[in-house]
C-alpha cells in the first residue's frame, strides 16, 4: 500500500507551517505502507495541480492532506469538503476568491473516503487529543480536500482521500495569548496513528 501525504508551506504571515514540518518527519513506512511526502503551495489550484502531478508519478492508493487550523485545540479529521472557495485572506500569490465554486461541474460537497472515526480513535489511543470536524473552512485546506476528492471521483477511481487539520505548534503560540497549540512531536505522533488507522481499515 502506498500513501501520499501532503503538507502546505507557510502562509498568513507565519514563518513556519507545522503541516509540512510534521509531514516531513513522518516515518517512510507506517504499518507496512509506503509513505510518500509532498510539500504543496498555499495557492488556489496550484496546490491541487501539484498533488495531481504526484498522483500520476507515484500512483498512491490513498492521498491524505494535512493543513494548519490555528486556534483549534486538537487534531481534527475532516468529514466533508464543500464546493466553495471563499478566502478570508489572500493565498500566497494574492488570490482571494469570494463565493466561487471549486469545480463548476462538481457536487456541492464530497465526504472523506477515509475511516475518519477510526482515525480519531487511534489518535486518542496514542494519547493525543483528536476529534471529527464537520467544517474544513473555505480557504485552501477545504479547496484541497474537495479538489482531491473531485480528482479521485472523476479521474482516479478507487483511490481514497481525505484531510486532517492540526493546531499551531508550540512555538507559533508565543505572543498569541490563550491560543491552543501542540508540540511538533505530538503532531507527528498523532498523524502517524491516523495513518495506521487508514492502513488497518483499508
Amino acid at each position: 500500500m502506498k500513501i501520499l501525504v501532503t503538507g502546505f508551506d507557510p502562509f498568513g504571515g507565519e514563518k513556519v507551517n507545522p503541516a509540512i514540518k510534521s509531514v516531513k518527519l513522518l516515518p517512510d513506512t507506517i504499518a507496512g505502507a509506503e509513505i510518500v511526502k509532498l510539500e504543496i503551495p498555499t495557492v488556489i489550484y496550484k496546490s491541487i495541480n501539484k498533488i495531481e502531478a504526484k498522483i500520476q508519478e507515484v500512483n498512491p492508493d490513498v492521498i491524505i492532506s494535512v493543513g494548519q487550523a490555528g486556534g483549534r485545540p486538537d487534531i481534527t479529521v475532516e468529514r466533508i469538503g464543500i464546493n466553495c472557495d471563499d478566502c478570508r485572506i489572500p493565498d500566497n500569490e494574492g488570490n482571494q476568491p469570494v463565493d466561487q465554486k471549486n469545480f463548476a461541474d462538481g457536487p456541492d460537497a464530497y465526504f472523506s473516503s477515509l475511516p475518519i472515526k477510526a482515525m480519531v480513535q487511534k489518535i486518542q489511543e496514542a494519547g493525543i487529543p483528536a476529534s471529527v470536524s464537520d467544517s474544513a473552512g473555505t480557504f485552501i485546506c477545504n479547496h484541497v480536500m474537495y479538489g482531491v476528492r473531485y480528482l479521485c471521483e472523476h479521474k482516479y477511481p478507487g483511490k481514497k482521500s481525505g484531510f486532517i487539520h492540526i493546531p499551531y505548534m508550540t512555538s507559533q503560540a508565543v505572543g498569541k495569548r490563550n491560543t491552543c497549540s501542540m508540540s511538533l512531536n505530538e503532531i507527528v505522533k498523532g498523524l502517524t496513528a491516523a495513518i495506521e488507522a487508514v492502513v488497518e481499515n483499508n
